[in-house]
């Protein structure tokens, strides 16, 4: 197996300033922290989640979970490519194993994992262990380390701890696009007195708070940090854009040359423009967005 340290990550990411109207008029900087350049296939907060996860597992074959568009089944088939460990996906929604794959599942098989559709009320009792050893049994993977849907676990909450450590002193408010919680639960508990996370949820349906509580306290032990959440823009939910979302992050991409991944960092880019425009930020404010993945090549 290769080591984590051969594949060379850029860490710390760097802070990078954007200068944009919109928020320069109502006195407002806005920096971005570069963690999509990080490494060029696990990138941002897939390798502060996986990183971890990859070195507990010790060689061990990976079994882990996600929808036809996840990027975290992504950036595991890279791993697994770059490390030589075996990887196996289980894909929720089993009509789609009579499917042409997508792209992005395509892209996955090309870097060797194995993919496993189950249906989707299977998919939903993924977390209780009968139904877990059942898939691990049925996919032969019975010996496997099991990372959980979107790498979020306690592990992975405490590697992105490090990023907020990161951006101590650099911000006022720390943004981010959330889909399991796991980032912003580790972000916020290494920001340090007086910032505040602002988590922009990709999906519909307001569970995100109570998850993200369950995380902290796994991996602390109880709250930290001083974080919420801004519901408003999803866009329809996960993996859903619009006509709208995709003239603003054209836009964003030629005006300051930063390429805008869609189905997260667009839509709290788009966030923070429309909480700028609203006034949510006092003058004086600086606002750091994470970008947190980049548009993967097909």
């Amino acid at each position: 197996m290769t080591s984590l340290a051969a594949l060379r990550p850029d860490l710390p990411s760097p802070v990078q300033h954007i200068d944009d109207e919109r928020f320069g008029r109502r006195g407002v900087r806005l920096v971005v922290k570069r963690d999509d350049l990080i490494h060029p296939e696990l990138v941002g907060n897939k390798w502060r989640k996986l990183a971890p996860n990859l070195r507990a597992a010790a060689g061990r074959p990976v079994v882990t979970f996600g929808g036809a568009y996840s990027n975290h089944l992504r950036a595991t088939a890279a791993a697994g490519r770059l490390l030589g460990v075996p990887a196996v996906g289980v894909v929720r929604g089993e009509e789609l194993a009579d499917r042409p794959l997508n792209p992005s599942l395509a892209r996955c098989a090309a870097d060797g994992m194995r993919l496993h559709f189950v249906a989707r009320s299977t998919y939903r009792r993924k977390s209780d262990p009968a139904t877990l050893a059942e898939i691990l049994r049925t996919v032969g993977a019975e010996d496997a380390y099991v990372v959980p849907e979107g790498g979020s676990n306690s592990l992975a909450v405490r590697g992105c701890q490090e990023l907020g450590e990161e951006l101590r002193g650099r911000a006022d408010v720390v943004a981010l696009a959330c889909g399991t919680g796991g980032t912003l639960a580790g972000l916020a508990a290494g920001l340090t007195s007086g910032q505040r996370a602002l988590g922009v949820p990709v999906l519909r349906g307001g569970f995100l708070e109570a998850e993200i509580g369950t995380l902290q306290q796994r991996a602390f032990g109880g709250p930290r940090g001083d974080w919420s959440l801004d519901d408003r823009f999803h866009f329809g939910g996960y993996a859903r854009t619009t006509p709208e979302l995709d003239a603003f992050a054209e836009a964003f991409e030629q005006h300051h040359g930063l390429p805008v991944e869609r189905l997260y960092v667009a839509k709290m880019l788009y966030g923070l423009v429309a909480l700028a425009e609203e006034g949510a930020f006092l003058r004086g404010t600086t606002v750091a967005a994470v970008i947190t993945g980049a548009p993967f090549a097909t």
